[in-house]
């Protein structure tokens, strides 16, 4: 039985702001971010900067309802950055990834808000919006606009919204050994923008693309035959004619009970013309119990007996999903604070 996010969500921000400052006076490792001026900072980034590289628990960045118009670096493993609520506590900034290429030696180190070290691990974000709005400025959407950028490993989304108006929204490229889960999220953006590489997991999750010759979801799976991106109990909508899914190199999806809503175009996975080579080991697409509202589609009837192993829907878990390297659901951050009182 999996650890119930929901019960998490709920608990985490109540706990942790009732406790915050006085764990922040006592040398504790909560650090509380306000921009009105009740926390020890006023910018994420800021309290960021202050981690030692050597801490050995989990330091928690507690971050009060505002507008950060920041940019977001992360370089040090073990964090876990809180928002107070995820509609009212919000990272927004303006980011074109060829812009910020031409300016910066073809380096994608800083092209998004949220942007994740080499090396680093254990990231959890939670009850956060993460936006990058550079297209509704400038009136450019089809183009790269990263949202989040990284190349760690064992990265938790939990009760996120993830935003841009652009493609790529949400970028995790650690193509060798990257693992990330996501659960009780929203997605949107256009082109690619849930495109992990490596090993990814999302579950109770919202999928809304903007875009029709494209795709919403991308995988490259090509470092590892076992490397898959699974997506269960979740939605998917978009657009007039939004097409789910496709994928340049080698990939493996598996979606089990996900729902799509009528505006979903009738095109299978496809390998675009771009595409440097085949698919080595084949089109990899699976699904069980997935439903289009007003009609199927004869591309996502149940098929899971034809993948290797012939797993069964009540195998694929967050567990099974990384190939038992990982089981997130077993070690999401809980925070052990004394309870107060009454509600701050």
């Amino acid at each position: 039985m999996g650890v119930n996010v929901d019960i998490i969500l709920r608990l985490l921000p109540w706990l942790v702001f009732a406790a915050a400052s006085a764990s922040a006076a006592a040398g504790g490792d909560t650090l509380v971010v306000d921009q009105a001026g009740s926390g020890r900072f006023a910018s994420i980034q800021a309290a960021l900067n202050t981690i030692s590289r050597e801490h050995a628990r989990p330091v928690i960045i507690a971050i009060r309802n505002g507008l950060y118009k920041e940019k977001i670096f992360i370089t040090k493993s073990r964090l876990i950055l809180l928002g107070e609520d995820r509609d009212s506590t919000r990272i927004v900034y303006p980011e074109l990834r060829e812009n910020w290429n031409r300016d910066h030696c073809g380096s994608d180190w800083g092209a998004g808000v949220v942007n994740i070290d080499t090396g680093v691990t254990d990231i959890t974000m939670a009850n956060l919006t993460i936006y990058n709005n550079y297209g509704s400025l400038h009136n450019a959407y089809n183009k790269h606009q990263f949202a989040i950028r990284g190349a760690g490993t064992r990265i938790i989304l939990l009760h996120c919204a993830v935003i841009s108006d652009g493609g790529d929204a949400v970028s995790l490229w650690n193509r060798e050994t990257g693992m990330y889960y996501h659960a009780d999220c929203r997605f949107e953006g256009w082109v690619d923008f849930v495109c992990p590489r490596g090993w990814c997991y999302v579950t109770r999750s919202t999928f809304y693309g903007h875009n029709t010759p494209s795709a919403s979801i991308w995988h490259d799976g090509s470092a590892n035959r076992a490397q898959k991106f699974v997506i269960r109990d979740s939605y998917f909508d978009g657009v007039p004619g939004f097409p789910l899914g496709r994928n340049h190199l080698d990939a493996q999806f598996f979606l089990v009970n996900c729902r799509f809503s009528e505006n979903m175009a009738d095109r299978p996975f496809i390998r675009p013309p771009s595409s440097p080579r085949e698919w080595q080991w084949g089109a990899r697409h699976y699904f069980h119990n997935c439903r289009r509202e007003g009609a199927d589609f004869g591309w996502f009837r149940d098929n899971l007996s034809s993948a290797e192993g012939a797993p069964r829907p009540e195998d694929i878990n967050a567990r099974w999903a990384f190939d038992g390297q990982w089981d997130p659901e077993s070690t999401l951050p809980v925070l052990s604070v004394p309870q107060p009182g009454k509600h701050p």
